[in-house]
């Protein structure tokens, strides 16, 4: 009885899931007889709560590579730490290929001031208020990998403490006075 439980508990977290379509490209082969066109999918999934993913799927139809890119999506989940759940703890700059991208946090009431997959990509993962800009290649595929990297770089005023040697309170405080100042 218990499998069954934790059964309904995927289920419902897959449910609370968002999958957003970032892009679909048609490739062709060319053979002897002519074309053969696959498709490749790029998806993003978050739950809007902190927790994002994307993924890549390639198939010989839409639907097959956008169930692909999902499942891998899924997969590849990682978790960041928002501040108040609406924006980034601090600055970061991420960079895949001759992509780059900055990331700022900002004000409440801002939204989401970010082109393309990186809007996308904070849409899934739940964040309210931030400015993004990219910079080099805007490649869908460099952009999303880019983000990602910088994403994996933030850290939680928690982790900052524990590496620092000093309490929560004093990185927190510290932060605060800094913003009053400017």
């Amino acid at each position: 009885m218990a499998k069954n439980h934790s059964t309904d508990n995927n289920q419902n977290s897959d449910s609370e899931i968002k999958e957003i379509l970032v892009s679909i490209n048609r490739v062709a082969k060319v053979v002897k007889g002519g074309r053969r066109f696959s498709f490749a999918a790029v998806v993003v999934v978050g739950d809007g709560k902190g927790r994002v993913g994307f993924g890549l799927g390639k198939a010989k139809e839409v639907m097959d590579a956008k169930t692909k890119a999902t499942q891998e999506a899924k997969k590849s989940m990682i978790r960041v730490f928002l501040r108040e759940g609406r924006t980034l703890h601090h600055d970061l700059v991420g960079h895949f290929g001759a992509g780059k991208v900055v990331l700022r946090s900002a004000k409440p009431g801002t939204g989401i001031i970010a082109g393309g997959p990186m809007r996308a990509i904070f849409d899934a993962l739940g964040v309210h208020d931030i400015v993004a800009k990219s910079t080099g290649s805007s490649n869908v595929h460099n952009m999303v990998r880019a983000t990602f990297d910088a994403l994996n770089n933030l850290s939680s005023p928690k982790q900052v403490a524990e590496r620092r040697g000093k309490k929560i309170g004093e990185i927190i405080e510290r932060r605060e006075s800094v913003e009053v100042r400017k």
